[in-house]
């Protein structure tokens, strides 16, 4: 019986490597130090708030002084979203 050719295989070639690389100036440079900004002055303000016996930052808002920090801090996780 004749004995059957021997197909040769291709050589595997792995696909080329994808280069991912990150786009650091996308244009977007601002977000960063807004968003961290943001937290900060939110942090800040019921820290001086808590520290000062409700008489900074502003004595007339009383406690209402928390829900304003609150509110740069939810400033900030707004921003974030647009963070890339």
């Amino acid at each position: 019986m004749p004995k059957s050719r021997i197909r040769k295989k291709d050589d595997f070639t792995p696909p080329p490597a994808k280069t991912t690389a990150l786009k650091m100036n996308s244009g977007r440079g601002w977000v960063a130090p807004l968003m961290l900004a943001m937290f900060l002055i939110g942090l800040a303000w019921i820290v001086l708030f808590y520290v000062s016996e409700g008489d900074l930052p502003i004595k007339a808002m009383g406690n209402w002084n928390i829900v304003c920090g609150f509110g740069f801090i939810a400033v900030g996780f707004g921003i974030s979203t647009q963070w890339k």
